[in-house]
C-alpha cells in the first residue's frame, strides 16, 4: 500500500494553497495527496486518506470510481459531472467533480460544493417544514379549542355555585389561563382565518412604515440603517401581511439588540435589492425582490438555528415563538421565502418574493 510519506510533499505544494478541495490518486485508485481543503471538505485526515480507495470513502463511490478509471483511459479530457457523494455517518455532499489524467497512472480530483444544489434542498427543506407547520396548527386548534372551550364554561358556572366569594380567586385563574390559550390558538390560526386582500405593494413604504413602530419603542441606543434600491418596483401582494411579517422580524431583532442598545451601539440594516434567475419552491423567476434585514447582535444559538420557522420555538425567555412562523407564512403567501443566516455580531434575515 502507498503511503505518502513516500511521496515528496513538495510535488504538491502549490496545491496546498487551493481553496478547492484536490485530490491525487493512482491507477488503483489509492488515495496518495489531499490538500488541506480536501480534508476539511470531507472531514478526514490526509493521513487516513492516504490507507483508503478514492471510491471506498463513499457510500456510492462507484460513479467517482469509474470517472478516473475513464480519465486515465483518455487522458487528453477533463471529465465533469455533478455527483452526492454519500459518507456513512454524515450528511451527503453534494459536488461538482472535476477529474483529469496526471500522467499514465494518476488522477487529479478536484471537488466543489454544488451551492445551487445545497441552496435548493435548503429552501426544499423550508418549504417541507412549513408545510408540516401549518398541518400542526390545524390539528392543534382542533385539539385544544373545544376542550378550552368547556373549561372555561364549566369554571364559569362553577364560579356562580361557590357559597364564598373569596373562592373566585380561583375560578378566575381558570378563565383568565384559558383566555390565554385561546388567544395564543388565534394567533396561530391568524394567516388561515384572515383573507388575502392584494393591491399594490411599495416595499420601501413597508419599510418604513417598521422602521417608525420600531424606532417608536426604542427611540435612543438604536440605529435602524436604509439601504434601499430605489429601481425595485411594485408588485402585488398584502400591504398588512408583509408590515407584520417585516415587522416580526425587525422587532425579534431588536430585542435580541438589548445589550447593545443600552450601550448605544445596535444597528440594524434594512437593505433591498433585485435578485435575478431565481428559484423559489421549483418555479424559476426572472425578477425577485430581496430584502435583507440584518442585525449586529449576538446571533441565533446554535441548538435552534435550524428550528426557528418551528410554532413556539423562541430564542427570547417569555417569547411566544410565533413571530417567525406567522412571517414565513404571510411571505410564503406571496409566493415568497425567508431565509436566515446566523452568526455572533451578524444574523441576517433574507425575504424573496417574486417580481412582475
Amino acid at each position: 500500500m502507498i503511503q505518502t510519506e513516500s511521496l515528496p510533499r513538495e510535488r504538491f505544494a502549490g496545491l496546498d494553497l487551493l481553496a478547492a478541495s484536490v485530490l491525487v490518486a493512482d491507477a488503483a485508485g489509492l488515495v496518495r495527496y489531499a490538500n488541506p481543503a480536501a480534508e476539511h471538505l470531507l472531514e478526514v485526515s490526509v493521513k487516513s486518506l492516504s490507507r483508503q480507495k478514492l471510491a471506498g470513502l463513499f457510500a456510492n463511490g462507484e460513479e467517482l470510481g469509474a470517472l478516473c478509471a475513464q480519465a486515465l483511459a483518455h487522458r487528453y479530457a477533463d471529465l465533469r459531472q455533478d455527483l452526492t457523494l454519500q459518507r456513512p455517518g454524515r450528511e451527503p455532499l453534494h459536488v461538482h467533480v472535476m477529474v483529469s489524467a496526471a500522467g499514465e497512472d494518476e488522477v487529479v480530483v478536484e471537488l466543489r460544493e454544488n451551492v445551487q444544489q445545497l441552496k435548493l434542498d435548503r429552501e426544499e427543506r423550508i418549504l417541507d417544514q412549513s408545510q408540516a407547520n401549518k398541518e400542526l396548527v390545524r390539528n392543534l386548534a382542533h385539539e385544544i379549542k373545544n376542550p378550552l372551550g368547556g373549561i372555561r364554561g364549566a369554571a364559569q358556572l362553577l364560579e356562580l355555585e361557590l357559597p364564598d366569594a373569596s373562592l373566585r380567586e380561583y375560578t378566575q385563574v381558570i378563565i383568565k389561563e384559558a383566555d390565554r390559550l385561546q388567544t395564543l390558538v388565534d394567533r396561530l390560526l391568524a394567516p388561515h382565518r384572515r383573507p388575502h386582500i392584494v393591491g399594490d405593494v411599495n416595499i420601501h413604504e413597508v419599510c418604513e412604515r417598521v422602521r417608525s413602530l420600531v424606532l417608536a419603542e426604542f427611540p435612543s441606543g438604536l440605529r435602524i440603517r436604509r439601504d434601499y434600491d430605489a429601481s425595485i418596483p411594485e408588485f402585488r401582494g398584502d400591504k398588512e401581511q408583509l408590515i407584520q411579517a417585516v415587522l416580526n422580524i425587525v422587532h425579534n431583532a431588536a430585542q435580541a439588540l438589548r445589550e447593545r442598545i443600552a450601550a448605544g451601539e445596535a444597528e440594524i440594516v434594512l437593505r433591498t435589492r433585485v435578485a435575478r434567475q431565481v428559484t423559489l419552491a421549483k418555479v424559476r423567476y426572472g425578477l425577485a425582490l430581496d430584502l435583507h434585514i440584518i442585525d449586529n447582535g449576538p446571533g441565533i444559538a446554535p441548538e435552534i438555528r435550524d428550528r426557528i420557522f418551528y410554532p413556539l420555538v423562541s430564542g427570547r425567555e417569555g417569547g411566544s415563538g410565533l413571530g417567525l412562523t406567522l412571517a414565513q407564512t404571510f411571505v410564503q403567501q406571496h409566493l415568497g421565502l425567508i431565509e436566515c443566516e446566523s452568526r455572533p455580531g451578524l444574523t441576517d434575515f433574507r425575504i424573496l418574493i417574486p417580481l412582475p
